[in-house]
């Protein structure tokens, strides 16, 4: 079978992101059993958390919490459906919504039910125990939501745009510095342990790439790349 210049670099982004993919959810796996064993990040998250915290008020506090915002669902997944059904309803393709709600879907799910199985209590406590019952801090929702869901805006915006097909690496840069942004303000307002944040980080990375990789597999006909 003779497969054309575009099959054959659809291909190779597939199988590279799938190998990404993967190598981001063993990261995962890694710092998870770093904290359930109690070894070094374990140790490093209440090393962080005997600094002494600064308490925010007045405008420095808003300011914060502005930020903070960058992770949370509610505007995150607003800003990506809203993107999406625009390049939808311009290009007539269905992919960009389903490529989000998918995204949306895994994240609320898999972090989710990761969050219920470890019931990790919260710094804020001043306690660290697991299985507490409700929905625990490991791994961070909102580390995990930046990453996917600026990522995923990042992605269609790359795919569909002109203007930034040629960069990538711009668009994948400004999500890193959205994804540090709000895990650096998780620690300084002490909403999550360090861990929480990159196996957040690394979860809700591997499940961004992990939906290229299907993308990838399976484009859309409508798709201009």
């Amino acid at each position: 079978m003779i497969w054309s210049s575009l099959e054959v670099h659809r291909r190779q982004e597939r199988n590279r992101a799938i190998k990404i993919s993967i190598a981001l959810f063993f990261a995962f796996l890694v710092v998870t059993e770093q904290v359930l064993t109690k070894s070094y990040l374990y140790r490093l998250d209440h090393d962080i958390t005997t600094v002494k915290h600064h308490t925010f008020r007045g405008l420095s506090s808003h300011i914060l919490l502005a930020l903070d915002d960058l992770g949370l669902r509610s505007l995150t997944a607003t800003c990506l459906l809203v993107t999406a059904v625009l390049i939808s309803y311009r290009f007539k393709s269905w992919r960009p919504i389903n490529l989000s709600v998918a995204a949306l879907l895994l994240l609320n799910g898999i972090v989710g039910v990761a969050k219920i199985i470890f019931g990790r209590s919260k710094p804020r406590l001043h306690l660290d125990v697991y299985h507490t019952g409700v929905v625990g801090s490991y791994p961070s929702g909102h580390s995990a939501n930046a990453l996917l869901t600026w990522g995923m805006l990042a992605y269609l915006i790359y795919r569909y745009t002109k203007f930034w097909s040629t960069k990538l690496h711009v668009l994948y840069f400004a999500v890193g510095i959205v994804t540090a942004t709000v895990c650096l303000v998780s620690l300084m307002r002490n909403t999550h342990w360090f861990s929480d944040l990159i196996g957040g980080a690394f979860l809700g990375g591997a499940i961004l790439v992990f939906l290229i990789a299907a993308d990838r597999a399976w484009p859309s006909e409508r798709q201009p790349s």
